[in-house]
């Protein structure tokens, strides 16, 4: 596998003739809805699959699935457009890529995700970590939506649901007096339990997945008590436990400070745990790459010097933001994009994707006019590159996989990346 950074006069056929791959090929691994359409700086993910398959007259999937002794989700992982279509006589499917081990993978989204996006991304999962509860006063829950679909969908596809449970509102708003009410009071943490344990048997989730914002070194204590009992009690009803962590990176005297959590007693009480800053549609900060892979980096030599690394997951975030400079403070909010999105308008507005090699993330600016005065604007996002880095980072540590934030928008470059590299783990 290779990445291809698109260069001045470059074109789709040029670049399919360079490697000696088809046109084909550079759009399906790439998910290019208008491959003639390519930015200065717009990153390719270039395969050379191991073994390849020409649709014959009469083949299905599973037969073609069988002939090469593979599973269904193999072959549709590799061609995703199979969730969709029927194979069509001629045309080459991806049997298998060279790939150098097995990763796990647990995917966010909310119920109300469209059924094609959710069966295109399933074979790629292992978990799924549905958004649709959240904790309310006294250790009451709030849900949202129907979320029988998702689960019984998810199951279908060998994937395992997991119960989402945080303190925030379906529009990312944390609520810090709830989260500590809880922690402090043993009644309130008995009522979630059983409220949280009954819902999970109701609705058919294998597991639950806590998001915990607050946790610090002086508070750690507490999440410590609460998630041994919550570990003790679904231990009892055979549920898998995961936390997410919302991670907070500082910046002090021009060094990367992380928190000094303990996070190996709290990974004694659970299956796993991901570290995914989990970001919104709106972004009132001002403008920075959307992932770090040095914060990352920094945090992880702290996690995994005492924490199993198979217990440990890293979170992707896979979206852009798109800032209106000047920034203002307590004025000006990004507006997010999808990484399509984002490539779409540096084309349409002739920019150049530069890229960040600190931070391992490409960016851009571009000017547009509002209430008649020009303006610029910057865009950081997420390309194949600044998932390949993380890819590597699960690589040299040993880690168990990744957690995908979200997946409400399929984007093929990140599955093509992750198919390409490794097998992903199916537990059902």
């Amino acid at each position: 596998m290779d990445i291809y950074v698109v260069q001045q006069d470059d074109n789709i056929s040029k670049i399919a003739a360079r490697y000696g791959i088809t046109i084909e090929r550079i759009v399906k691994d790439n998910g290019l809805e208008y491959p003639f359409n390519l930015a200065i700086g717009q990153a390719l993910i270039i395969t050379f699959p191991k073994q390849s398959h020409i649709v014959q007259e009469g083949d299905t999937v599973q037969s073609i699935a069988d002939s090469y002794n593979v599973t269904i989700m193999q072959i549709l992982r590799n061609n995703p457009y199979l969730t969709i279509r029927e194979p069509l006589i001629g045309e080459t499917l991806v049997i298998s890529y060279y790939t150098s081990g097995s990763i796990a993978t647990n995917g966010f989204s909310f119920p109300y995700i469209r059924i094609e996006t959710l069966v295109q991304t399933l074979p790629n999962l292992t978990y799924l970590s549905i958004f649709n509860y959240t904790v309310a006063e006294g250790g009451q829950i709030i849900s949202y939506y129907d979320d029988s679909e998702i689960i019984r969908t998810s199951k279908d596809y060998g994937v395992i649901p997991l119960m989402l449970l945080t303190t925030l509102t379906p529009q990312g708003v944390p609520n810090i007096e709830i989260a500590f009410n809880i922690l402090l009071n043993e009644e309130y943490q008995e009522r979630l339990i059983n409220e949280f344990i009954d819902i999970m048997k109701q609705q058919g989730y294998q597991g639950i997945n806590i998001v915990f914002n607050f946790i610090n070194e002086n508070n750690q204590s507490l999440y410590q008590n609460f998630v041994q009992k919550i570990s003790n009690r679904l231990q009892q009803e055979n549920f898998l436990f995961f936390i997410t962590i919302n991670y907070n990176v500082q910046i002090i005297d021009n060094k990367i400070s992380v928190e000094q959590v303990n996070f190996s007693i709290l990974s004694n009480y659970v299956n796993g745990i991901i570290f995914l800053n989990i970001i919104w549609g709106a972004n009132v900060n001002p403008p920075a790459p959307v992932s770090n892979i040095n914060y990352l980096r920094e945090l992880m030599n702290h996690v995994i010097f005492s924490t199993p690394n198979k217990k440990v997951s890293i979170g992707m975030p896979i979206l852009g933001y798109d800032w209106q400079l000047p920034f203002i403070p307590n004025v000006t909010k990004a507006n997010s994009l999808t990484m399509e999105s984002a490539i779409n308008l540096a084309y349409d507005t002739g920019s150049i994707i530069q890229f960040d090699e600190d931070s391992q993330t490409p960016y851009f600016y571009y000017n547009d006019f509002s209430f008649g005065y020009p303006y610029q604007h910057i865009v950081w996002f997420i390309d194949a590159r600044s998932i390949h880095v993380l890819n590597q980072l699960i690589d040299e540590h040993g880690l168990s996989g990744s957690g995908i934030w979200n997946i409400m928008i399929y984007n093929q470059q990140l599955w093509t990346l992750i198919c390409a590299s490794y097998d992903v783990v199916k537990l059902i």
